[in-house]
């Protein structure tokens, strides 16, 4: 490799590294806890790819002050020992809700239980909740429920729109949990995913009233390009109709107990990226509006951008595309995807100073592979073209990863215990002295 690209290359890893540590939870949660006036009891209920993290920050912070902790569960993706032995620690299916995603919201159910006016319950949420807690609401079966997730998931929906709608047909979404654990005192600390941190879409919304109703989710439903199980129909119609429960609105007394708090976001981990980038010497560009959208679009549209840059110049964004998958698909993810499309536009001309393109997500896993995301740069395209790959048709297919994989861009920095989304990172032009 070019030795200069190799020190962009670097430079773009670290500045991502430097994102993900800033959203580290348990760092997170201890700042958030440090404020949090402290009750007699507490039961834990952590979720999500940083629910180990952010329950070891809790346990230690309630140890610190001699608080009990009265149970809870810890439902993540990974197995392993729990922090603590009344907490009970399982595993769910991610990135679709599956056999064992089912058994960690029945967990949860024997896990809540009417609380003493001394105890609380502190909600520990990030990224991938959906999916590991996710079950069907009663009058649908396992069966329809995973389908329906399957489909919903492919749609090529805005990240927002996809929320509102699973969360219609999960147990614990859209407010239920909080419904669940009403009356008692619950305060939820979390990690945002999603872009505008709203807690209602955040992990499908489990202790946030949900605004919309079964008539606007089943319009956004039928406006897809995509063919929606009529089972969600039929649903939605009989919530319509009054034979069926609405989901828990903002009204709802349930909430009056409920406080939320976002301790750890994208734009958390953007403005640690730009610490980072600044030390390295570079000039240094924080864009604030989220990357949407299909993600080959997403990738084009950045690359475009890269090319505008001042040489010396690193460019942070972040957000979560989407990727409309067809009956024809390979393997990827939309990080992977995006890099890839930014590829194809980085062509090395003469006279241009070199570009490096970064999009990785936080979680450190792109898509259901082993990859967080990709590092490409002007070489990359024709990298994979010398390797017998055929770029164009693996973008075509939605099969980034193996053609990645063969210009040796794939970005691996393993599981990182924290989840806000995707952080897309632009080096351009010869990197400062230092």
């Amino acid at each position: 490799m070019n030795p200069l690209i190799d020190r962009l290359r670097h430079d773009a890893i670290a500045i991502y590294d430097a994102a993900v540590d800033g959203v580290e939870p348990r760092h997170a949660l201890t700042r958030a806890l440090a404020l949090t006036p402290p009750p007699e009891r507490v039961r834990l209920l952590a979720f999500g790819k940083a629910a180990y993290a952010m329950t070891a920050a809790a346990v230690q912070h309630l140890e610190r002050l001699d608080i009990p902790v009265s149970g809870g569960v810890i439902i993540t993706t990974d197995p392993g020992a729990s922090p603590d032995p009344r907490l009970r620690r399982l595993v769910g299916d991610h990135p679709l809700p599956g056999a064992q995603s089912e058994a960690a919201a029945d967990a949860l159910a024997e896990a809540i239980r009417p609380a003493d006016a001394r105890e609380e319950t502190w909600v520990l949420l990030s990224g991938g909740t959906t999916s590991l807690i996710g079950a069907p609401v009663a009058g649908i079966s396992s069966t329809e429920y995973r389908l329906l997730m399957q489909t919903l998931g492919r749609a090529g929906m805005p990240i927002g729109d996809l929320n509102r709608a699973r969360k219609r047909f999960s147990r614990w979404g859209a407010g239920r949990l909080a419904a669940a654990l009403h009356p008692g005192r619950t305060r939820v600390f979390t990690m945002s995913d999603v872009p505008g941190d709203q807690p209602e879409d955040i992990g499908s919304g489990p202790c946030a009233p949900d605004p919309t109703t079964a008539s606007e989710i089943a319009d956004l439903l039928r406006h897809l390009n995509t063919d929606i199980p009529e089972l969600a129909f039929r649903w939605l119609d009989r919530v319509a109709r009054g034979d069926r429960a609405e989901t828990p609105k903002p009204d709802d007394r349930a909430f009056d107990v409920v406080s939320t708090r976002v301790i750890g976001s994208n734009a958390v981990a953007r403005e640690h990226a730009a610490i980072r980038a600044r030390a390295l010497g570079y000039e240094t560009i924080i864009d604030r509006e989220p990357v949407t959208g299909e993600a080959a679009d997403a990738g084009q549209w950045i690359a475009a951008r890269a090319l505008e840059l001042r040489p010396g110049t690193a460019w942070i964004s972040g957000g979560e595309t989407t990727v409309t998958l067809g009956l024809d698909h390979g393997v990827g993810g939309r990080c992977q995807e995006l890099a890839l499309a930014a590829a194809r536009f980085l062509a090395p001309t003469a006279g241009r100073p070199p570009v490096v393109v970064l999009a990785a997500g936080t979680d450190g896993r792109d898509g259901p592979t082993d990859a967080a995301g990709a590092v490409v740069h002007g070489g990359t395209w024709s990298a994979i073209r010398a390797a017998g790959g055929d770029p164009e048709r693996s973008l075509v297919r939605h099969d980034a990863y193996p053609a990645l994989r063969t210009a040796g861009a794939l970005l691996r920095p393993g599981l990182t215990g924290t989840n806000v989304m995707d952080v897309m990172i632009v080096v351009t032009g010869t990197p400062p002295e230092r």
